[in-house]
């Protein structure tokens, strides 16, 4: 017996002064589309060294600083990780960081708020004696590994 398969083919005709979010905004009874750019931040739990930190804080940390600059954050279970120490010879840092994501509206991402990310950013780098500070914007991991002095 031969199997037949259905195919079908759905032709969505946008409007010329409306843009998709705002189609799928309305399509799905949203206010707005919110945030469009997305930041993927990874909270360790160990320093350089493979000792323990206070995981916690610097969750709750992240947290705040994106909902404070960004209208909002969501932190996931822990994950497990490695981490190849190359100035350290290659020594594996085994991990279990939090991932941290945040939704940002565009106009919300301006020269003063990417400061305060900066300086929380170089602040948990620095506190939490990380070899590596990575943090992901729209698909591109950016690795902070010197960090601003605290004031």
């Amino acid at each position: 017996m031969r199997s037949v398969q259905n195919f079908y083919i759905i032709i969505i005709v946008k409007p010329e002064d409306e843009t998709v979010s705002e189609r799928i905004a309305a399509s799905l009874g949203a206010t707005r589309p919110a945030g469009t750019s997305l930041f993927v931040l990874f909270v360790p739990s160990v320093d350089r060294e493979g000792e323990p930190i206070d995981h916690d804080y610097w969750v709750d940390q992240a947290l705040h600083t994106f909902a404070t600059l960004f209208r909002g954050a969501t932190a996931y279970p822990r994950g497990r990780g490695r981490w190849r120490d190359d100035e350290r010879g290659g020594v594996l840092v085994a991990d279990e960081p939090t991932v941290v994501t945040c939704y940002a509206a565009p106009q919300d991402i301006t020269a003063e708020a990417l400061a305060r990310l900066r300086a929380f950013l170089h602040r948990l780098g620095r506190e939490a004696r990380q070899g590596e500070v990575g943090i992901v914007f729209d698909g591109q991991y950016y690795g902070i590994t010197e960090y601003d002095e605290g004031s």
